[in-house]
């Protein structure tokens, strides 16, 4: 029977191999996974589904995040003040314009995870790595596999859509004798991980993350693309551009590139998006070795390199990586002051004000002409992400505020006069 994802979503089942014995284990294995247990402001992580769901207490990020704790333990500090864009996307090293080249076939953008985990496991600095496949029946759900061998990681390629309990995984691969793992996840993942990073008795652990900020179900996912096509079924590329355009590719060559202004995002239920994705404070990823996304790209990835290990992963890489810096221009208070107006509307009830249908394609054209770019335009969306957590957590679980609510996130909304009230937490 199909289990129950803790916000009483029904999840359907998943088709995964049997269990094997480690000697007689495939390249990817998927390991059979524990039901979670139930808990409210959940996005099935997977540490309830261990034999230790009492651990979410002190690792979900949607409970009490320490970030200046976890960054300082990681990364050898937190977040400094005399670097302005360490507000936004957390403590990093150095950032980068990046593209792999040749680009792997198959891959999101050209590849860059999926070949820094190849060659982890080429060289032997780990023995397994942690992440998504698709599921046999659906390519947009993720499953967590295991993956031990480099031509493994072509199995994993691409972006999956939906709840992902990759940390469930963290028990198989000890009890298959991994002790040097790499690991790639998204923000609430990571967050627990570290949380426990220390009791989890790995020799060596690399963390590649990718930024996130709007899960949903994968049945959700599928009516949001019935919403662009009129054949769902033959998508088999979705992507977010950093030049304001969503990428679809189809089963016979066909690529359509749909403006964010002409998304259907009105459409969706109010709950299409759980409370969880729209109060996240760590769009960025910031507690990763290093952060692998598009924001700021302007059409190549975005490589956040946060500390010597993250470097360590870039090095991996050699000749294959093409980087320069990345590019910034544009003004985001604008868009940002537009969003937080939608947000306030659909946090008090009310629809989204549609943009008229005459003016969306003209928007459509110029947003990626005159609209923030590059290191703007991820400061556009780390401050809107932040505006959401506030209003959103504020009307729906004020209780909550103060203690998922970090100093960062309140400095960010400053500028849009967002203050904590009464019992909201501080700034200090």
């Amino acid at each position: 029977m199909p289990d129950t994802h803790p916000s009483g979503t029904r999840i359907p089942e998943t088709r995964i191999p049997e269990a094997q014995p480690p000697e007689t284990q495939p390249n990817v294995f998927a390991p059979p996974l524990a039901a979670p247990v139930p808990r409210g402001m959940c996005t099935d992580c997977g540490i309830s589904r261990t034999a230790s769901p009492g651990d979410c207490g002190s690792a979900c990020q949607f409970i009490k995040p320490d970030y200046p704790a976890l960054e300082a333990r990681v990364h050898g500090r937190s977040r400094d003040p005399a670097k302005q864009d360490e507000l936004f996307f957390g403590p990093f090293q150095q950032m980068l314009r990046a593209s792999l080249r040749p680009a792997i076939p198959g891959a999101q953008w050209t590849g860059i995870t999926t070949r820094i985990a190849e060659r982890l496991l080429e060289t032997g600095a780990v023995d397994a790595v942690l992440t998504m496949a698709p599921d046999a029946d659906d390519k947009w759900k993720p499953v967590p596999v295991i993956v031990t061998k480099p031509a493994g990681m072509a199995q994993v390629r691409g972006m999956r859509m939906g709840y992902a309990p990759l940390l469930a995984l963290l028990e198989p691969a000890r009890a298959a004798g991994h002790r040097r793992v790499a690991i790639i996840g998204i923000p609430c993942q990571v967050h627990a991980l570290r949380a426990l990073e220390q009791t989890l008795g790995f020799e060596r652990l690399y963390v590649i993350g990718t930024p996130c900020s709007d899960n949903t179900t994968t049945a959700n996912f599928h009516e949001f693309l019935g919403l662009l096509s009129d054949r769902p079924e033959a998508i088999t590329y979705l992507e977010f551009r950093a030049d304001y355009h969503v990428e679809l590719r189809f089963d016979d060559g066909r690529v359509k590139a749909i403006p964010f202004l002409m998304l259907p995002l009105a459409d969706l239920r109010p709950d299409f998006f759980p409370l969880t994705c729209r109060t996240c404070v760590d769009y960025t990823n910031s507690l990763a070795d290093i952060t692998v996304g598009y924001m700021g790209g302007t059409g190549e990835q975005w490589l956040i390199v946060r500390n010597a290990r993250g470097a360590e992963l870039v090095a991996l890489l050699g000749t294959e990586l093409q980087s320069g810096p990345p590019q910034d221009s544009g003004k985001r208070t604008g868009p940002v002051k537009g969003f937080m107006a939608n947000v306030e509307r659909a946090a008090g009830g009310l629809p989204l004000r549609r943009m008229p249908q005459w003016l969306r394609p003209i928007m459509g054209w110029l947003m990626p002409r005159i609209g923030p770019k590059g290191l703007e335009f991820a400061r556009t969306r780390v401050e809107m992400k932040a505006i959401e957590t506030v209003l959103h957590l504020r009307r729906e679980k004020p209780r909550r505020m103060k203690a998922m609510v970090p100093a960062h996130v309140w400095a960010l909304v400053a500028p849009y006069g967002l203050q904590p009230g009464p019992g909201e937490g501080d700034q200090g």
